[in-house]
């Protein structure tokens, strides 16, 4: 991908993210920051660790760059019981000893038997494999007797157009997951049992840009943070600054027609329920709480005084999410 392409990146416009999968239509806005974090990761070849409290459109930004850039986008949750080797391929054991089990209750032959248990069959390719080698990929997948999640490509895309991976909550695994990531990367290949070679990016195709979130649960390895392009999202802090910036952002999501009083008396109320979180030491509300409130009382009333009316009746549970502290 050239510089000119990656320089493509619209700064403070809204862009309507298609529905995708499990994924709904969403609105992005990229800043002149997240905007310049990507072009960066694209031109330096290291993923993008991007760090923020929930709800800050972590996730979402590598979506709408796939969007943008025209790429594949890829995307795996990362669990307390991911390892590295889950985002590179998954056989499926369970499934083959059910198959041994049913065949063994046929009248089949010991050769036919061996034949149609070949591990090949159940191996299945993971999120890296698909933004490393799109062809060998969809192969493996056509072949694979039980089936995984092939991603779903953009309309016109090709494998040259490249890919977009995102690995959401990457601190909620253990150290050993981001090493191994890293170490995969830095490699730009990856070994897979019952295959004669390894899963290799062909040169032509440009580097997957691979979007990393952390909601900070757990303190990521150093030697891979150090191998990261990093973009911290951090909410303003002074009262003035962060209404106006929840003001804004509420103005972009076009499918949310809330006039500017509605929303400013909105994000005055998430201020103040975020600073009683923080005095209590909970997790405070966020722009995804704004947004969910504004949508409420855009779905639910139809003139500024109504919403205005319903937005005191309604926004603790949108906003006061935690226990209350005695």
């Amino acid at each position: 991908m050239t510089i000119e392409h990656m320089q493509e990146l619209p700064i403070n416009e809204s862009r309507l993210l298609p529905a995708m999968g499990s994924w709904p239509e969403a609105w992005h806005v990229f800043n002149d920051k997240s905007a310049e974090a990507i072009r960066v990761a694209l031109a330096a070849q290291r993923p993008l660790l991007v760090r923020g409290e929930p709800g800050t459109g972590k996730s979402q930004l590598a979506r709408a760059a796939a969007h943008v850039l025209g790429r594949l986008f890829v995307s795996e949750v990362v669990h307390a019981r991911s390892e590295s080797q889950d985002l590179q391929w998954h056989f499926d054991a369970v499934a083959r000893l059910g198959d041994a089990q049913a065949l063994g209750a046929v009248a089949k032959t010991r050769e036919e038997i061996q034949e149609h248990l070949k591990p090949v069959y159940y191996l299945s390719p993971g999120v890296l494999w698909w933004v490393f080698d799109w062809v060998s990929a969809n192969h493996q997948y056509d072949i694979c007797r039980h089936k995984r999640n092939r991603p779903q490509p953009p309309d016109n895309w090709a494998a040259e157009r490249g890919a977009v991976l995102l690995i959401d909550e990457i601190d909620k695994a253990d150290a050993d997951l981001p090493n191994g990531l890293l170490e995969t990367l830095g490699n730009g290949a990856f070994s897979v049992p019952y295959l004669d070679g390894p899963v290799r990016m062909p040169g032509q195709i440009p580097v997957p840009l691979v979007v990393i979130t952390t909601n900070e649960e757990r303190e990521l390895p150093g030697a891979f943070v150090r191998r990261c392009v990093v973009l911290q999202i951090v909410l303003p802090k002074q009262e003035r600054e962060f209404i106006d910036w929840l003001v804004e952002r509420g103005a972009c999501h076009q499918g949310i027609a809330c006039s500017e009083e509605v929303r400013r008396k909105a994000a005055e109320q998430l201020w103040g329920d975020r600073q009683e979180a923080l005095r209590q030491g909970q997790t405070p509300p966020g722009q995804a709480e704004y947004l969910d409130l504004l949508r409420a009382l855009h779905t639910m009333r139809k003139t500024e005084a109504e919403r205005l009316e319903l937005l005191d009746r309604i926004s603790e549970f949108v906003l006061r999410k935690m226990p209350a502290n005695p």
